[in-house]
């Protein structure tokens, strides 16, 4: 494939420390590229990383301080229009893309197909279980993963195989690209994982929704093929009109890979599979929750797609290392374990509250929710709330993080939502915006509690401070 850009460029990232665009800056400086970013803070992992790889990062947007000697800017979707910098760039004219258009760009381009993994749950963790089958069994991948894989702290991998795995975000990349991210990865396989209504900001409706995954779907060519979660009648319709090959995943007779007998164990969770009326073997995997073993098979049919020997992509998957913030225990102080999970939308905290459940029985279960995202923090997704939450033992929702940007009317009602908790027998706190909910928490916690600390932002350290204070070390600064 033509390559549209020279080989080398210095390319500034703006931002570059979230979880995509540090890992994307880290492979384009692999693929021979200068690069260097700005940005407002740098935490772990992201700040690590950057500084592993030497990438010069300035702290403090300032147009005065945008580099001349930049070829193109890749702009994330964490910067507005009126980011001083983006003002700057666009008043000299500089070409610039967004962190979806550069891993086309500069990255497929070059050749690798797309193996693109989507879904409304579970992307970060199906797509990381499938670049480690290929890396396991030699096919050489390159991959782009949304989190941190434990085995690879880098979170990208340029390999000299055929495949690039890439996480296929539905949200917009840009204030310039609205559309959702994994319509610029052309995939030639393309994975629908479980699909609900979520991104309330972007997407009116489910049938939005939809709309974005049918159209990812359609891009495959009949050379390739759409995996298709079957346990998710979302995910099938989402499938609808595409004229690649759809393979199915699922309990059913029906599937190509049919999963069943699916039992918790010790360490995570075992079922049988069968492929296409093939011999049945037993999956087993390192992670707790049945969710987890549906983003296994989608993996294992994907990689089986892709060339992997089934029993290869069996054996990998049974190693499988795990990634970071996908139910991690962080550790254990005063007899309580603390841990944490990315969980934010209900769905989500549902089969994460099932999972700890299953790993840690008879435990009292603390589940500790930051509604960090824009959809996370509306009332309309209260009920939802609290289906999830129910199903913990004491719960604390934290201020919604982007309160400010909703009319009143619009954000999450956190009193009846404790309110309705209290009726189904589940202790709820809802510390203040100025509260801090660690100290809030605190003297409602026993010896033998499990704490699960869900959000899809830092949640202000919560995990770690709360383990200095139950340790007796104080703040945890």
């Amino acid at each position: 494939m033509h390559n549209l850009y020279p080989t080398s460029e210095r390319l500034y990232f703006l931002p570059i420390g979230g979880t995509a665009m540090a890992p994307l800056a880290g492979l384009l400086q692999a693929l021979g590229h200068h690069v260097r970013g700005v940005d407002s803070a740098l935490y772990p992992p992201m700040s690590t990383l950057l500084d592993e790889l030497a990438i010069e990062v300035r702290l403090g947007f300032d147009a005065d301080a945008v580099p001349d000697d930049i070829d193109r800017v890749i702009i994330g979707n964490a910067v507005p229009r009126s980011n001083p910098e983006v003002v700057e760039i666009l008043r000299r004219g500089v070409p610039f893309l967004s962190q979806a258009e550069a891993v086309a760009h500069h990255v497929l381009a070059r050749g690798p197909a797309g193996l693109v993994v989507a879904g409304t749950h579970g992307k970060t963790t199906t797509t990381s279980l499938l670049a480690w089958v290929l890396e396991a069994s030699g096919a050489d991948p390159s991959y782009l993963i949304g989190g941190m894989p434990t085995w690879n702290r880098r979170a990208f991998r340029l390999g000299g195989g055929p495949w690039m795995v890439i996480e296929g975000d539905e949200y917009n990349s840009a204030f310039f690209d609205r559309g959702p991210k994994f319509l610029h990865y052309r995939p030639q396989l393309f994975l629908i994982g479980p699909v609900e209504y979520d991104h309330a900001d972007l997407y009116p409706s489910l049938d939005a929704v939809l709309t974005a995954f049918r159209a990812g779907a359609a891009q495959v060519p009949s050379t390739g093929a759409v995996v298709v979660n079957g346990w998710s009648e979302q995910a099938q319709a989402a499938a609808r009109d595409a004229t690649a090959p759809v393979i199915r995943v699922g309990a059913e007779p029906g599937n190509d890979l049919v999963v069943s007998s699916w039992r918790s164990t010790e360490v995570g969770g075992a079922a049988e599979i069968r492929w296409r009326g093939g011999d049945r073997r037993r999956l087993s995997l390192p992670l707790p929750g049945e969710h987890n073993l549906h983003n296994a098979a989608m993996a294992l049919a994907a990689a089986h797609t892709a060339g992997v020997d089934i029993d290869d992509a069996v054996d990998a998957l049974a190693r499988f290392p795990g990634v970071e913030r996908r139910m991690q225990t962080v550790g254990a102080a005063s007899g309580i374990t603390v841990v944490d999970d990315f969980a934010h939308h209900p769905t989500a905290l549902a089969v994460t509250i099932v999972a700890a459940r299953q790993r840690w029985p008879g435990r009292r279960l603390v589940v500790a929710f930051e509604p960090r995202s824009l959809t996370a923090a509306r009332r309309d997704f209260g009920p939802a709330y609290l289906e999830a939450l129910a199903g913990a033992d004491l719960v604390l929702v934290a201020a919604p993080f982007h309160a400010d940007r909703l009319p009143a009317g619009q954000v999450l009602d956190r009193s009846e939502l404790a309110d309705r908790l209290s009726e189904r027998g589940v202790a709820a706190l809802m510390p203040g915006p100025d509260d801090d909910p660690v100290e809030v928490l605190l003297p409602h916690l026993a010896p033998g509690d499990v704490v699960v600390g869900c959000s899809s932002g830092s949640f202000d350290g919560f995990h770690r401070r709360l383990l200095a204070e139950l340790s007796g070390s104080g703040s945890g600064q």
